[in-house]
C-alpha cells in the first residue's frame, strides 16, 4: 500500500531524472577541468553511457545506490511501501545492467 495517493505519486515520480543528475554534472565538471572532451548519454552505445570519451576508447557509467544496488553499499534500500512494486523494478534493473555489460 502506497502512502500516497496515485496523482502525488505520479507527480513525485516525474521529478525524478533519467540524466544531468548530481553525481553525473560533478564528475563531468571534473573531467572537463582536468582537458578531458566527451560525449553525453550517447544512444547508440549499448547501455547509453553517461559519458564517452570517444578519443580514449573508453564509456563511463554513473550508477546510483538507489538504482543499481551495489553489493555491500548501505545506501541500496528497498522501499517500505510497495515492497513487491520495486522489488521486481529494480530486480529487472539490474539485470538489463549485467546484459548490457556483456554486450
Amino acid at each position: 500500500m502506497d502512502i500516497w495517493n496515485p496523482e502525488k505519486r505520479s507527480s513525485c515520480m516525474s521529478k525524478i531524472k533519467g540524466a544531468n543528475t548530481l553525481p553525473e554534472k560533478t564528475l563531468r565538471s571534473a573531467l572537463h577541468r582536468a582537458g578531458f572532451r566527451f560525449r553525453i548519454n550517447v544512444k547508440n552505445l549499448p547501455g547509453k553511457p553517461d559519458i564517452v570519451l570517444k578519443k580514449y576508447n573508453m564509456v563511463i557509467f554513473v550508477h546510483g545506490c538507489f538504482w543499481h544496488h551495489h553489493e555491500s553499499c548501505s545506501n541500496a534500500n528497498f522501499p517500505k511501501s510497495n515492497k513487491v512494486f520495486w522489488y521486481d523494478k529494480i530486480t529487472k534493473t539490474m539485470e538489463r545492467i549485467k546484459l548490457n555489460a556483456t554486450t
